[in-house]
């Protein structure tokens, strides 16, 4: 009778934690918290007095707050907590970027503000080319492996995602890999965006708001726009340019 007994509860337990497994492996609704920095004293490329003076008054890292919401294959990125810190600071193109992507269509609505005009950009999602390798790395709780790839012919980007949520979008227009990005980093732009927190909450499909507001347009035909606005720039048109399409 003990050992009958003995092999029901180890099967219950066995059952709970096979449960709890499944459960912490397949995550398929939420909100993300993401910390944006950017490095601020990479944006003076001259090195003389007056860009080392103005460094003094500023903070090396310019912090933002993001929110990204999802359920299954649908995401919905947006500026999350304010940082007042950020009140003195310049504000550069599409930094407050609201995003909706539809992951199984391919296809994704961006809301850009660049220089007091608002883009509604519809286009197909990003097509990106990652190359997964063995490093890992733990972002807000999760183990994540990193991915590597080329966006816009020449810009590196390095990404960090996790298998244990489902869903395989990331922050602003970034997705494609086997699970949610959790950490992005595009060094020669010097720009940063990591997971602090999962909140593990219900989310219904219509919790996700597709931008409607602004001049209806493509990346192709906003990156046109943008270039030919700035074209007597010099490299901060490049600059400008990258930014925005992110």
């Amino acid at each position: 009778m003990k050992t009958i007994r003995y092999f029901f509860t180890l099967s219950l337990l066995c059952i709970v934690l096979h449960g709890n497994t499944q459960q912490t492996h397949f995550i398929s609704e939420g909100k993300i918290e993401f910390e944006r920095k950017l490095n601020l004293y990479s944006q003076f490329d001259d090195d003389n007095s007056w860009s080392a003076e103005y460094k003094k008054t500023i903070p090396q890292f310019k912090t933002t707050y993001f929110d990204l919401t999802f359920i299954n294959n649908k995401t919905f990125y947006q500026p999350g907590k304010d940082n007042s810190d950020n009140n003195r600071l310049w504000e550069q193109p599409a930094e407050n970027n609201i995003v909706y992507s539809d992951l199984d269509k391919h296809a994704a609505v961006s809301q850009k503000m660049i220089f007091e005009k608002t883009f509604l950009i519809q286009d197909s999602t990003r097509n990106i080319q990652w190359k997964i390798t063995d490093e890992k790395r733990t972002i807000a709780g999760f183990e994540c492996r990193r991915a590597n790839a080329l966006i816009m012919d020449s810009i590196y980007v390095v990404a960090f995602y996790t298998d244990e949520i489902a869903t395989s979008g990331g922050p602003e227009s970034f997705s494609g890999l086997p699970g949610m990005i959790l950490g992005l980093a595009i060094p020669h732009e010097h720009v940063t965006w990591f997971a602090t927190k999962l909140y593990a909450t219900p989310v219904k499909e219509t919790d996700l708001k597709i931008p409607t507001k602004g001049t209806k347009t493509t990346n192709a035909a906003m990156k046109d726009n943008i270039k030919s606005s700035l074209k007597d720039w010099g490299k901060w048109a490049d600059r400008y340019v990258k930014a925005a399409l992110l």
